[in-house]
């Protein structure tokens, strides 16, 4: 049965399914009919520590839409879904526990609006918005996150985290809303932009 997550809580994986290998991350939402084309896209940054800080471990583990696979196939993003439209999942990003880099510590799962500004678009103009935390083998939906937050005015939202700690992996409901676009985290995580 999954876990009906809110903002902030989270969900042990490694207790929840001991024989967890491969998570699914499904991310789906509507778009008003008032705002025209509208083109979500959801990308992942494979971090490490330095610092105290959040890094990217290389140009490769930034996966989005350009690049599906980090190096080692730790994550895979199965397509870009330029419209939101049909029932079901959007876009879908997998992660492979079992091929994890020894110094990635969190997977940061993004939200951006493609062209927000020029469309005049932000994500107080998506509806039903939700992410989904799937053991791929089985799938089962382990948890799952409706973001009925407002994010009226935001064009990136931080939607979730899969993270490691004390040798567990673990996922974290973030729904942290910006105004920033791609490039903005590309940058923040220590890549060039």
């Amino acid at each position: 049965m999954a876990i009906n997550l809110k903002k902030g809580q989270g969900i042990n994986l490694t207790k929840a399914a001991p024989k967890l290998r491969i998570v699914r991350v499904g991310i789906g939402w509507d778009i008003t009919r008032v705002i025209g084309p509208c083109d979500l896209d959801v990308s992942a940054f494979v971090l490490k520590t330095v610092g105290g800080n959040p890094v990217c471990l290389s140009d490769e583990h930034f996966v989005f839409f350009n690049n599906l696979q980090s190096p080692e196939g730790f994550v895979t993003h199965t397509g870009d879904n330029r419209t939101g439209a049909g029932e079901g999942d959007d876009e879908t990003l997998k992660v492979d526990l079992g091929v994890a880099p020894l110094d990635a510590v969190e997977v940061s799962f993004i939200v951006t609006m493609h062209e927000a500004a020029a469309r005049r678009q932000h994500f107080g103009m998506v509806q039903n918005a939700y992410l989904k935390v799937y053991n791929d083998e089985t799938g089962e939906v382990l948890a799952d996150y409706d973001l009925d937050e407002e994010f009226a005015g935001q064009t990136a939202v931080q939607i979730g985290s899969l993270f490691r700690a004390d040798g567990e992996w673990q996922f974290q409901a973030v729904g942290a809303g910006y105004q920033r676009e791609l490039f903005d985290f590309v940058r923040g995580y220590g890549l060039d932009a």
